[in-house]
């Protein structure tokens, strides 16, 4: 795994939650989020096609998430695409076993986006930001 990749998501994975922003029109909608997966070297996120997050992101698939921990924050910030592989939906189901109960890779529902030129700063009031391509 690309060495910036890597530390982004150890990062998302031990902040546990991060909050994605979305737009709405002319509207900001911001939201917690829990998945952060390496497949295929790209950072993935999932959710679910009946929520408006979803509509929101095929709509404008420009998004931002941000997350914080012990004294540091991150802004991943990029465009999203759908993969619509079965393949892709099982694998951020396997990393994320708590989810299968709510979602099936083959239920219709199930829905995986991946990052493409993606920048992550990690920033702190103690050090100047850090950013890097994912």
């Amino acid at each position: 795994m690309e060495k910036n990749l890597e530390r982004v998501v150890d990062f998302l994975k031990q902040a546990n939650t991060y909050y994605l922003a979305t737009v709405e029109g002319d509207q900001p909608r911001v939201r917690p989020f829990g998945t952060a997966h390496v497949y295929e070297g790209r950072l993935y996120i999932q959710t679910g096609k009946v929520k408006e997050v979803s509509r929101q992101m095929l709509a404008n698939p420009k998004v931002e998430i941000c997350a914080f921990m012990k004294g540091e924050w991150i802004r991943v910030s990029g465009e999203l695409v759908e993969d619509d592989r079965v393949e892709a939906r099982q694998s951020m189901l396997d990393a994320y076993p708590s989810l299968q109960k709510m979602y099936a890779a083959d239920d219709g529902n199930t829905q995986v986006f991946y990052f493409k030129n993606a920048t992550a700063t990690i920033s702190a009031f103690t050090h100047e930001p850090e950013t890097m391509s994912i």
